[in-house]
């Protein structure tokens, strides 16, 4: 439910660009990272750190597209983005930006009952890393060598796509590598 609830601004800007055209996608889509982030708030009293760097950026680029007139600036922010993440997560492998992998406060502060061991934390970490790296690339080989309905496809069915299948691997991982002492299977 949440990755359909994190999702929900991307599928909002496809259906926009099926109705009318990406200037008008855009503009969806900036009100419906508004919107993602308004409901967050109500329903948790928080922020997503991933929603408010999304959101910035859909603002920033989105902006730039329909202020200038030119997509390209909408067609880098997915590649943007997945690249900030990245770094994101490869900093927090350092004490200086906490300590503990990033991957590992996102995932302990939704369940508190999943225990790897501080190896397979970095391992797991550095997938993401990988993930968000090579989801910045493909965006960018889709978004130069591409047309810009393949764009919009790819970036709904394409990056939905490859994050569910990541997710589902990335679980049997989890479940093939978690114990309930914090030592490493098997």
């Amino acid at each position: 439910m949440q990755l359909l609830f994190d999702f929900l601004p991307v599928i909002a800007f496809f259906v926009a660009y099926k109705l009318a055209d990406i200037y008008v996608a855009t503009l969806v889509i900036i009100v419906a990272t508004v919107v993602q982030l308004s409901v967050n708030w109500i329903r948790t009293r928080s922020f997503n750190p991933m929603h408010v760097v999304s959101a910035g950026l859909v603002l920033v680029f989105g902006g730039l597209t329909l202020l200038i007139h030119d997509t390209a600036f909408i067609m880098w922010k997915p590649t943007v983005v997945n690249w900030l993440f990245a770094a994101a997560f490869f900093a927090s492998q350092w004490r200086t930006f906490g300590g503990r992998p990033l991957v590992q406060r996102l995932m302990t502060s939704t369940d508190a009952r999943l225990n790897l061991a501080p190896a397979r934390w970095r391992r797991l970490n550095q997938m993401w890393i990988g993930f968000f790296l090579v989801m910045g690339a493909a965006n960018l080989a889709v978004f130069r060598y591409f047309d810009e309905a393949t764009w919009v496809n790819f970036k709904l069915f394409g990056m939905f796509g490859l994050t569910l299948v990541f997710i589902v691997a990335q679980g049997f991982w989890i479940a093939t590598h978690a114990t309930d002492d914090g030592m490493p299977a098997g």
